[in-house]
């Protein structure tokens, strides 16, 4: 049976509060602007020793300029971006805001970092070609990559999208109600975005889906050697909590 970790993308009220109730975290913030060096120490320096943090990776290497997401960023930013921003291009941009991702990871003690790409990211051949330039070109020695693209044409062929994600040692990264992980990599990422539509994020897990969620993640454990469970509804808090609860009762 897999180790299972379960946990909300982002911290849900206070740092202190959330660190006494859960052992992850995928951090937001260093999506929409890295933080300081400083901040991110003191995150590490006052969570518990063996508290675990995921990181989501600097938008500058998956989010073209025109993405609505740089408006968080500030004006003084998003009215600078250079144009091979973004979309995984094998670009010095590109490199360069992977490296400041993976320093961040180094002060969190980091494993795993989260590459979310936007809806406008499709399976084209150029797109698959930079993806495989870029991630073979990057260093990840200690980083284990999982990837989420937001646009169904990922989805259209299977055995190719499988191939792809095993051929860069990639995560699958799902909501398991909507599908399951179709790569081999030993690690399972979960991210569950709410019911009805591909994202829902007023949705409240009701106890029925819950339990649900339990048979799902307990077949996928027998398949994974360590798996993660991250909530990312507004009630992300109460329905991570009550999952654990659920979780624990046989197992």
């Amino acid at each position: 049976m897999a180790t299972l970790k379960v946990g909300c993308c982002g911290f849900a009220g206070s740092m202190h509060d959330y660190y006494e109730k859960f052992d992850v975290v995928e951090v937001q913030q260093t999506f929409y602007k890295l933080p300081k060096e400083s901040t991110l120490s003191r995150w590490r320096l006052e969570a518990p020793g063996d508290f675990e943090f995921t990181v989501k990776a600097y938008q500058a290497v998956t989010h073209p300029k025109t993405s609505p997401t740089w408006r968080r960023a500030g004006r003084d930013v998003s009215s600078r971006l250079p144009e091979d921003i973004g979309h995984l291009k094998p670009s010095p941009v590109n490199f360069e805001a992977w490296t400041k991702t993976v320093e961040a990871m180094k002060i969190l003690k980091a494993k795993i970092c989260l590459v979310q790409c936007p809806p406008s990211f499709t399976a084209t051949e150029e797109n698959i070609e930079n993806m495989r330039r870029f991630f073979s070109e990057v260093d990840r020695e200690g980083v284990e990559v999982a990837w989420e693209p937001r646009h169904r044409s990922w989805y259209g062929d299977l055995d190719k999208m499988r191939r792809l994600l095993d051929s860069l040692s990639l995560i699958d990264v799902v909501d398991i109600f909507k599908r399951e992980p179709l790569s081999s990599h030993p690690i399972g990422y979960i991210r569950l975005h709410g019911l009805g539509g591909d994202v829902n994020y007023s949705y409240k897990y009701s106890e029925a889906d819950l339990r649900n969620l339990k048979d799902r993640i307990i077949k996928l454990c027998s398949l994974k050697k360590l798996v993660y469970v991250f909530f990312n509804n507004v009630t992300m808090k109460r329905d991570s909590l009550t999952f654990k609860s659920i979780w624990c009762e046989s197992v």
